[in-house]
């Protein structure tokens, strides 16, 4: 399924930061973001995503397709490895984490409570659980951050596979990945006029 978004304009605590974006991520096929810090990066993933509105334009094959991964790893911290992947399996209707935890190397860890893990253990978890939401696109904003470069490989070995499956990926990174990826440079569609607009966003930041 494809990922098509035209025109969008997004905000951030109520001022219009991006507008004009337009863009189209296949199945199959991964693009890669890029801009500054403070460009707009993480409103626009989280407008595409559905966890704030955008200020107008058209997202298309969105509805119950995303999996998201944001800044926070989104983990349980008194569940285990292996709890908090039932846990979100079940949230999305799956049932199957073994993969999750081989392509991560998270069977040494599987019996750990999550909240004695270190950093870059914790964001394997978490990048972890988009494997087991059987959703097509994943948008997935700095994954690699608190990664060694081991970890990378496996994270890019993983969306590698989602994309092989047909899979999506829409990945807001500053680093190379190694991906056969498009890239989009997000500064050409910064907004010219700092215009202060409905503040509807603000509870979602």
């Amino acid at each position: 399924m494809a990922l098509t978004v035209t025109d969008l304009a997004v905000a951030r605590g109520g001022r219009s930061v991006m507008s004009g974006v337009s863009f189209e991520v296949a199945a199959g096929a991964a693009l890669i973001l890029r801009g500054p810090n403070g460009a707009g990066k993480t409103t626009l993933l989280r407008t595409i995503a559905g966890l704030q509105p955008p200020l107008s334009g058209h997202i298309a094959g969105a509805h119950e397709t995303i999996a998201y991964a944001g800044h926070a790893d989104g983990l349980k911290a008194m569940l285990s490895v292996r709890e908090n992947l039932d846990f979100w399996a079940q949230v999305f209707g799956q049932n199957d984490i073994e993969p999750a935890i081989a392509a991560y190397q998270l069977q040494p860890l599987q019996d750990r409570l999550a909240g004695t893990l270190s950093a870059g253990q914790k964001r394997r978890l978490g990048l972890a659980r988009l494997m087991v939401t059987g959703r097509p696109i994943w948008v997935l904003d700095e994954p690699t951050v608190s990664l060694d470069t081991d970890a990378v490989a496996l994270f890019a070995a993983a969306v590698t596979d989602h994309l092989t499956a047909n899979g999506s990926a829409l990945i807001a990174t500053h680093i190379d990945l190694g991906l056969d990826a498009g890239s989009l440079d997000l500064a050409q569609y910064r907004s010219a006029v700092d215009l202060r607009i409905g503040a509807s966003d603000e509870a979602f930041l």
